[in-house]
């Protein structure tokens, strides 16, 4: 029977599989095809997928296939196929991202297994559960959730829940980081992370040899015991970017301590860390706790370690450290071709006869003899654990005929064990209706202050405001204003802070506010029975028609498309929910758990804070519900003279106000109502140029 929890390691190249498994991987997850968060990794090609789905098989480890990334609507045919593809040759499950791509894996691959990547950004029950109801048999929690907050997740979700053991650390909720993408255009969402999160920063001061966003890697090597007893179905090693030594040496490790159901030794962390580290390890965030002792950095230039790395692939390269047990039952009779049956522990027999034995002419062939020609597995992937040996007497059978009838027998052993299930494949439904990509284009203001919120704006009439809900239940009464109120949901927060929320949604309901803005897919089990309007909010990441129209099924009256996408891409959309987009304001660029004001000194969010870069560019820093931090663009989104954004079939265009005065929040709204010229700096964000 399986141990739990199954121990999933990474597989960025051929060899590292290879490492992987020979060094006690229950499972290993891969790249294969475009579509991965990891696409800088070396990955496998359509001839390498196929052999590394036989290696694993034959040696009872799974292959998962990663395809989370957002997708456009030109590349979910493509996606689809590589699962398909995937699927008919056996891989176990895939991981997903993208609301579109899930909804085609359920309708039409039904029967292959669907991991929640954790770019979905789940950290709630409710979350877990939506994506199980969804046709997810595993969810993968984000990094920040603590032991106490995976241990709610797993009574409350029937779920599988998977949880990152080991490697690096994002600074931002997986799935939620728009810097690199911003800044150098290459998005994490598409797998093409820049790692803007590795250089040095300064807050509120020039950026020096600091290093404010930079995490040291998560170690949980001495928490497996308990993640075993609270039911955690699975641990996650990262990296499929590093060497597969990297990936041979922690694998063994963490192997050995599942199977002994230990802790490591000090001589085992000393490995770990020698494998790779960033001044050392964190588990910080499974404790519960957060700041400035879980950063650090790999200095330039750290030496390899040669002897360790040496090792480790002296022993994969072997490729003998993972066997399977077999039990080989041989029948030698007189008169009758010769059988042999293999069997393993998973239940597949397989029966190969031989020539028919001859009469001795001078010495019979023994019992003992047999076995032992038997037993000669070396260089298979198999070890003989019993033999049975069925011989009439005064019989012959050369050598080579017992030789064969084992490669014979091991041969149809494998085939059975590496046979794919037979799943069924159905065609694509037909792309959703376009029943909302007209009618005229009406704005939408979003504020992090009331007092942004002057009665010069009010007097603009935009159709929607929305507000954090953490800031309602001071208010007794809404600004007067011709409007639909709209609360904004905290991006971020957990199990534990639900029944606050609740209460502060009954208030806000009783203020007059109708709507809510969800941005994870964990905010809608909680609005369901609010009496709100749901809408979908940037966080969601809708990339193509199909996200539209799951978030439709849903029962979203609007959804705010993903700001990585191109105008191009957005007027392409078909768009069966009413579409909104940000067209002004700074944009998001990573939500943290950590506050990087209390992190660098104390806390000052009564005042302007700023994240400063090599360049001296500012990121105003905003405080997030739940002491976190919330990172701004340096300079603000400005389209207001262009006519493309008119032109999208949009129903919603959105100011985002956050650092504006309430003055400058009425000059931007009658800019935009005039389509005036930029002031100051400002930047057409991802618009015109895309990402990779």
């Amino acid at each position: 029977m399986r141990r739990l929890p199954e121990l999933l390691a990474p597989a960025g190249s051929p060899e590292a599989l290879r490492a992987a498994v020979q060094h006690g991987a229950d499972a290993v997850y891969l790249g294969w095809g475009s579509f991965n968060a990891r696409r800088g990794a070396r990955n496998f090609s359509d001839e390498e997928f196929a052999e590394a789905l036989a290696y694993c098989h034959v040696r009872g480890v799974r292959v998962f296939l990663t395809l989370n990334t957002l997708l456009t609507d030109q590349e979910l045919p493509q996606a689809l196929e590589t699962a398909a593809a995937a699927c008919r040759l056996g891989a176990d499950a895939v991981l997903v991202q993208d609301w579109g791509l899930l909804t085609l894996l359920r309708l039409c691959l039904p029967d292959l297994p669907l991991h929640a990547s954790t770019q979905m950004s789940v950290f709630t029950s409710g979350g877990a559960r939506e994506a199980c109801g969804d046709g997810c048999q595993r969810v993968v929690i984000a990094r920040e959730c603590s032991a106490e907050d995976t241990e709610a997740i797993i009574r409350n979700c029937p779920a599988e829940i998977e949880v990152f053991a080991h490697g690096a650390l994002c600074m931002c909720y997986s799935g939620q980081c728009a810097m690199s993408a911003l800044i150098g255009g290459r998005s994490g969402n598409r797998g093409r992370c820049a790692q803007p999160c590795r250089l040095p920063y300064g807050v509120n001061e020039p950026a020096k040899k600091h290093f404010p966003l930079s995490l040291k890697d998560s170690c949980l090597a001495g928490e497996l015991g308990n993640m075993a007893r609270m039911g955690v179905s699975c641990v996650k090693l990262e990296g499929r970017m590093k060497r597969p030594e990297y990936v041979a040496a922690v694998t063994r490790i963490y192997a050995r301590l599942l199977a002994e159901g230990r802790g490591p030794t000090a001589a085992e962390n000393r490995e770990l860390e020698t494998a790779f580290s960033r001044s050392g390890f964190t588990s910080w965030y499974w404790q519960g706790k957060h700041g400035a002792g879980m950063f650090g950095v790999r200095p330039e230039n750290t030496p390899e370690p040669k002897a360790l790395f040496a090792e480790v692939r002296a022993a994969y390269e072997k490729d003998g450290l993972r066997t399977v047990p077999v039990d080989l039952t041989c029948r030698v009779s007189a008169g009758a071709p010769c059988a042999l049956t293999a069997a393993d522990s998973a239940g597949h027999s397989v029966t190969v006869s031989g020539p028919v034995p001859e009469a001795a002419r001078s010495r019979a062939l023994t019992a003992e003899e047999l076995e032992t020609r038997l037993r000669k597995t070396g260089g298979t992937a198999y070890a003989c654990r019993e033999v049975t040996v069925e011989l009439d007497g005064g019989l012959s059978l050369p050598a080579s005929a017992v030789n064969a009838l084992r490669r014979d027998a091991l041969s149809a052993l494998t085939e059975a064990r590496v046979h794919p299930p037979l799943r069924r494949e159905l065609p694509p439904p037909a792309p959703p209706e376009n029943t909302c990509g007209s009618g005229a284009l009406q704005w939408t203001v979003s504020v992090i202050g009331m007092a942004q919120l002057s009665p010069a704006l009010m007097a603009l009439n935009p159709a929607r405001v929305c507000v954090p809900l953490e800031l309602l239940p001071s208010l007794s009464t809404l600004p007067a204003g011709e409007t639909e109120w709209c609360a904004i949901l905290p991006r971020v927060w957990r199990d534990r802070d639900e029944p606050q929320l609740k209460t502060w949604l009954d208030h806000a309901r009783s203020l007059g506010v109708t709507g809510a803005l969800a941005g994870n897919i964990g905010h809608l089990p909680l609005l369901r029975d609010s009496g709100l309007y749901i809408y979908g909010d940037f966080g969601l990441n809708v990339f193509n028609s199909r996200s539209l129209e799951y978030l439709r099924k849903k029962g979203l009256r609007s959804a705010c498309v993903s700001f990585e996408l191109r105008f191009s891409q957005i007027r392409d959309l078909r768009k069966p929910l009413p579409a909104e987009a940000i067209v002004y304001g700074r944009l998001p660029l990573m939500i943290t758990e950590n506050c990087l004001l209390e992190n660098s000194a104390s806390c000052r969010c009564d005042q302007p804070n700023f994240l400063r870069d090599r360049t001296g560019a500012a990121f105003p820093l905003l405080p997030a519900y739940g002491h976190r931090t919330e990172i701004q663009n340096d300079r603000p989104l400005w389209l207001a003279e262009l006519p493309d954004f008119r032109r999208l079939g949009l129903r919603y265009a959105r100011l985002r106000f956050t650092t504006e005065s309430p003055a400058e929040c009425v000059q931007v709204f009658r800019d935009y109502l005039e389509g005036a010229p930029a002031r100051g700096t400002f930047t057409r964000g991802l618009y015109k140029r895309g990402v990779e």
